[in-house]
């Protein structure tokens, strides 16, 4: 199974569509998360339409159209893993702990927030996965996604997707 997580879209304001090379990813992921600020509904209608499965959160700067059609916190079990999406993990410092603590049903978290992609292993196992951000850089060299796989109850083939400068 092909996952493609995206977070932090902020479609208008940060840019006026999505990547190409994203729009692409989607007919090749079987599961697509958005982990939160997508900012308008038409990006959510977009990602609706060309989907598979749709597996999409709020984030802080999403106003009520959103918030009436996302979940703040998403769960899927897929392929044996227990996935969850939140879009705010909080500080940086102690976030493995945090979030084991808050999420001790998952295997796999996926956030969003701060456009800064990561990949943790919290002790008990959790993985946390934040893809960074597709259209808006902010601090990092630049903007990007994630693609992985679940095989057999795995998570595998986690890769950080670095988008050309616009």
């Amino acid at each position: 199974m092909r996952l493609l997580l995206m977070s932090d879209t902020h479609l208008p304001k940060r840019a006026k569509a999505l990547p190409d090379a994203l729009l692409a990813e989607l007919a090749e992921a079987d599961v697509v998360f958005h982990a939160g600020d997508w900012v308008d509904t038409a990006t959510l209608d977009l990602l609706e339409s060309r989907c598979r499965r749709l597996i999409g959160v709020y984030g802080n700067n999403d106003g009520p159209d959103l918030r009436a059609r996302l979940p703040e916190v998403a769960h899927a079990e897929l392929g044996g893993l227990r996935f969850g999406a939140v879009h705010e993990t909080g500080p940086a410092q102690g976030r493995e702990a945090r979030c084991a603590a808050r999420f001790p049903d998952l295997d796999v978290l996926v956030f969003g927030h701060s456009h800064i992609p990561w990949d943790t292993t919290a002790p008990g196992g959790l993985r946390l996965l934040n893809p960074g951000s597709p259209t808006d850089r902010r601090r990092q060299p630049h903007c990007t996604y994630m693609t992985a796989t679940v095989t057999d109850g795995r998570l595998t083939d986690v890769t950080l997707h670095r988008l050309p400068p616009r």
